[in-house]
């Protein structure tokens, strides 16, 4: 889990020894574990401590508080999540076709999404009312609607999507859908249907609503 892995943005009071980093991660997994069990505002810092195997004081060495380590787990989730946005579905280097790309990032976004189920119901309960939460993510989404809108332009430029689309748009409305789609489905099951069905089909409103092609139009 990538909440789990040392980070370089340590307190500066802190240990920058391997061990620290390590107990730091430590503190950082048990973190994770106590929000998806309690809820935000149940979970203490000493319950956090204990499942970490450390003093209550040791907290205080790597944290100023449960808000900080939580917002700290908040991310390293959201960087998991986000991940096959790049590393498929914009891979400057892939020879899949548009279609194939949006069907493995959904796919791996999604699954993604369904093993951080739980903390993820704790993230965006915490996101609606904890601004700093809030904002770190409204950083993120537009980041990732401006790299999805020049993707869409590039589209355009190479005739293989729907031309008269305004793409900061289209990256806004596509992006909204598909986090809250799967917020309704892998959160709050409200909707039921199979992983491949889901997966298939936000995939081909992807493709339908830039009417995507592989083969520039003629």
């Amino acid at each position: 889990m990538a909440a789990t892995a040392p980070v370089e943005s340590e307190k500066p009071n802190g240990p920058r020894s391997r061990k620290g980093a390590l107990t730091r991660a430590r503190l950082l997994e048990a973190a994770k574990e106590i929000f998806e069990e309690n809820g935000f505002l149940d979970a203490r810092i000493s319950d956090i401590s204990e499942r970490a195997g450390l003093s209550h004081g040791s907290f205080y060495h790597y944290f100023d508080s449960k808000e900080e380590i939580f917002r700290e787990v908040a991310a390293a989730v959201d960087d998991e999540l986000s991940a096959p946005l790049g590393n498929v579905i914009l891979d400057p280097t892939s020879s899949a076709t548009p279609r194939e790309r949006i069907r493995e990032g959904m796919r791996r976004h999604f699954e993604s999404y369904r093993d951080e189920a739980r903390i993820m119901g704790v993230i965006e309960q915490v996101s609606r009312y904890d601004e700093h939460v809030n904002a770190m993510r409204r950083a993120r989404h537009q980041e990732h609607r401006e790299q999805v809108a020049g993707s869409i332009r590039h589209l355009q430029r190479r005739g293989l999507a729907d031309p008269t689309l305004d793409p900061t748009i289209a990256a806004a409305g596509l992006g909204s859908m598909t986090w809250r789609f799967a917020e309704m489905w892998l959160v709050e099951g409200l909707i039921e249907c199979t992983f491949d069905e889901g997966v298939e089909q936000i995939t081909t409103l992807f493709v339908n609503a830039l009417q995507l092609e592989d083969q520039p139009r003629a």
